[in-house]
């Protein structure tokens, strides 16, 4: 028994200086190989010699720990790996983003968004003016969202369409189709889905009237009046029409069709851009002679004429507000306001037809910019709702009839004598036969009986 308890002790020491240390499994389980095999040579009936009991321990340590511990090498390997993948990763995940905010902006410009927000604000003015009472605001939204992909798929054509005029101009050389930033079957496909998008997007949340508005300005804006650029200067007019359409839309969308009322502001529209674009026109005279654009201030060296037209135009702004309020689609006040803003306009459009220099047609295409904003929201403030139209007309109507009423009571008051003296009271006469007057004047003359 000592002679076992001793043998015994030596193994220990002899395993503590040449064994390694305790290794791990994957559960994470301390596994002591030494301990566990000295267990195993304790309940042992007989003890084996010293190689016998190192291959034990060398097969209990194989046999127990189950999945070979890592070495540093695989260990080091495996960070590697996962340092690769995580910058791979990162870099994937900046290409998408970079392409996604390249695309974005070339959608940006090709839809000429600012111009585009602008068609929406008089989509949505229009909307509020042919709203009855209340204004339906997801509707409303609705609508100007509908209007925004049919302005932006509109001008989308019209850069694809000009893509060789663009690329001479100093002003729209760097368009992305242009500067090759994009392909023509890329934008003519962005252009096409987003035009039938929002076209849909108006007919079914709004009306086929203002479905159809949307749909004809599209082809006449992209297939009419850009190809008309080219070819004659009355594509200005053209283009006014077309500016004038977006508000007409947005009452049809409101009320369902179209009446007299809703003339005010695409009239204001289309008398506006007149002299909007040739101040325009006239600031860059030489970037569209480069471009091919038949413009009407090519044809005018002087600009005499294209001062007189923008002048005329902006006179013709005048009655406008008068309109409004007379048919009943502002309070009195528009009429004030509206006189002293188409005031400012023309006398800028005159200031040009006098002194026709590049400083005083860039001080009224200023002018025009600020009208239009200024001029719809006098529109947006002083509007009357059905409600307060109805007051109005029977607060006149019984003012009216307070009149009516009180002159009927003067004219009793007259004494019938005075009255009767005044008169002339002409005697009924018998009617005459038709074939005793010439050219039969073979017949008997008529008779007539002048007795009381």
């Amino acid at each position: 028994m000592r002679s076992s308890l001793g043998f015994y002790s030596k193994l220990l020491r002899y395993s503590s200086r040449n064994l390694n240390p305790p290794s791990f499994s994957t559960d994470g389980v301390v596994r002591l190989s030494l301990l566990s095999h000295s267990l195993h040579l304790h309940s042992s009936s007989s003890l084996p010699d010293s190689n016998s009991s190192l291959d034990s321990l060398k097969l209990g340590l194989a046999k127990f720990d189950g999945v070979p511990a890592v070495s540093a090498s695989s260990s080091s390997t495996g960070a590697v790996d996962l340092t690769s993948f995580a910058s791979a990763s990162a870099s994937k995940a900046r290409e998408i983003v970079d392409l996604t905010r390249h695309y974005s902006r070339c959608y940006w410009e090709l839809s000429k968004a600012r111009l585009s927000m602008l068609v929406v604000a008089t989509s949505g003015t229009g909307f509020v003016l042919g709203s009855s009472n209340a204004v339906d605001f997801p509707a409303l939204c609705w609508t100007c969202m509908g209007t925004m992909m049919v302005a932006a798929s509109a001008n989308s054509l019209n850069q694809v369409f000009e893509i060789n005029n663009d690329a001479k101009m100093k002003r729209t050389s760097k368009r992305p189709l242009p500067a090759g930033r994009i392909t023509v079957p890329h934008a003519v496909s962005w252009a096409s889905s987003v035009g039938l998008a929002g076209t849909a997007l108006i007919a079914t949340k709004a009306n086929m009237l203002a479905a159809g508005l949307a749909a004809s300005n599209l082809v006449l804006y992209a297939f009419v009046y850009t190809p008309l650029k080219q070819i004659h200067p009355v594509n200005t007019w053209v283009g006014a029409v077309v500016g004038a359409v977006p508000p007409l839309l947005g009452w049809a969308a409101a009320a369902g069709d179209i009446s007299l009322n809703a003339l005010i502001l695409p009239a204001a529209l289309y008398f506006w851009q007149i002299p909007h674009f040739m101040a325009l026109a006239y600031m860059c005279r030489s970037d569209y002679a480069a471009g091919g654009f038949k413009m009407y201030s090519l044809t005018d060296p002087s600009g005499l004429r294209t001062a007189s037209v923008a002048l005329r135009n902006s006179i013709y702004l005048i009655p406008l507000g008068f309109l409004a309020y007379d048919w009943g689609v502002t309070s009195g006040w528009f009429c004030l306001e509206s006189l002293f803003l188409t005031a400012a306009i023309t006398a800028s459009a005159f200031s040009f037809y006098r002194d026709r220099t590049r400083e005083k047609a860039k001080r009224m295409f200023h002018a025009s910019l600020i009208y239009l904003p200024v001029f719809m929201s006098g529109l947006l403030i002083h509007r009357l709702s059905d409600n307060q139209l109805i007051t109005d007309n029977a607060a006149k109507s019984v003012k009216f009839s307070s009149c009516l009423e009180t002159s009927v009571e003067n004219d009793e008051n007259v004494p019938r004598k005075k009255k009767e003296r005044h008169m002339k009271v002409t005697p009924a006469r018998p009617p005459v036969a038709f074939f005793s007057a010439p050219p039969f004047p073979f017949l008997p003359a008529p008779l007539y009986d002048h007795s009381p």
